[in-house]
């Protein structure tokens, strides 16, 4: 019961934040809407560079275009979820670094939620837009024999995903406490973990694929279950019920983020000033 009523402490605090922030936001709202438009723009052109690959080939690593933006689709929707909500993390490491994570120990709210929700980035529906958009395309214009099974697939796909990208952005977090500058560790797991998953897993080693399936679980954000979808077998030869995990999956990574969380926590003893 102790456990629940943080939880809700937690997202009580969290919403109360970020509301604040987007006040703060919207007293401008056509710098709102640029930035918004840019960062939209800015994530449409790594879809342009696929789109110019096909220009010249018609298959890549064996898979249509539709295919590609299927896998593209599913990893930024789901990417942009977790960015949106958690985005903000990537900026403990500065202040555990000059010393303003103190001044989040003394209120009377979890830490994670009001690190979560600090500077809350609106603006970040550009990246969640672009990838929708892409992902609804796909879905038009792919021809497969949909079941009940592969329909509810697909928002099980996004929000399994979301939460396997949550878990990372809170586990990387949670490093910064002991490394106080790997913001750019972070980004290789996340941004860079999504720009990995844009394209089908046929591209890279078989090394590389087995990494992000057993270690760093990121082939369960949408290449499994995607696959699944498309009919297609995975290059690991797993069985077809492992694309129904990813539920499991994200629960796990995010217990252990929360593990690593609580023990980056502990850890910190502050500037000494």
């Amino acid at each position: 019961m102790a456990d629940l009523a943080q939880v809700r402490e937690g997202l009580r605090a969290y919403r109360l934040i970020s509301a604040m922030w987007i006040r703060s936001l919207m007293a401008y709202r056509l710098s709102f809407a640029m930035t918004a438009l840019g960062n939209f723009a800015v994530t449409a052109f790594d879809f342009a560079a696929i789109l110019l690959m096909f220009s010249q080939v018609d298959r890549l690593g064996g898979y249509s275009l539709a295919e590609i933006a299927f896998l593209y689709g599913a990893a930024c929707t789901s990417f942009g979820f977790a960015d949106l909500a958690l985005g903000s993390m990537d900026r403990l490491g500065k202040r555990v670094r000059d010393g303003t994570l103190d001044t989040l120990l003394v209120r009377p709210a979890p830490v994670i939620a009001q690190v979560a929700a600090d500077r809350f980035g609106l603006h970040r529906l550009g990246r969640l837009a672009q990838g929708v958009l892409v992902l609804v395309y796909a879905l038009v214009v792919l021809d497969i024999a949909w079941t009940p099974v592969k329909v509810l697939m697909i928002p099980l796909m996004v929000l399994c995903g979301a939460g396997i990208f949550a878990a990372v952005f809170v586990a990387g977090a949670a490093f910064q406490f002991l490394a106080q500058d790997a913001a750019e560790v972070q980004n290789a797991f996340t941004y860079g973990g999504t720009t990995l998953l844009q394209y089908p897993p046929t591209v890279f080693a078989k090394d590389l694929v087995r990494g992000v399936t057993f270690v760093l679980p990121l082939a369960f954000v949408n290449w499994l279950p995607a696959l699944y979808v498309l009919g297609r077998p995975y290059p690991l030869d797993l069985p077809v019920w492992t694309a129904f995990t990813p539920p499991l999956v994200a629960v796990a990574c995010l217990a252990l983020a929360g593990v690593a969380w609580r023990a980056g926590l502990r850890s910190y003893r502050s500037t000494g000033s």
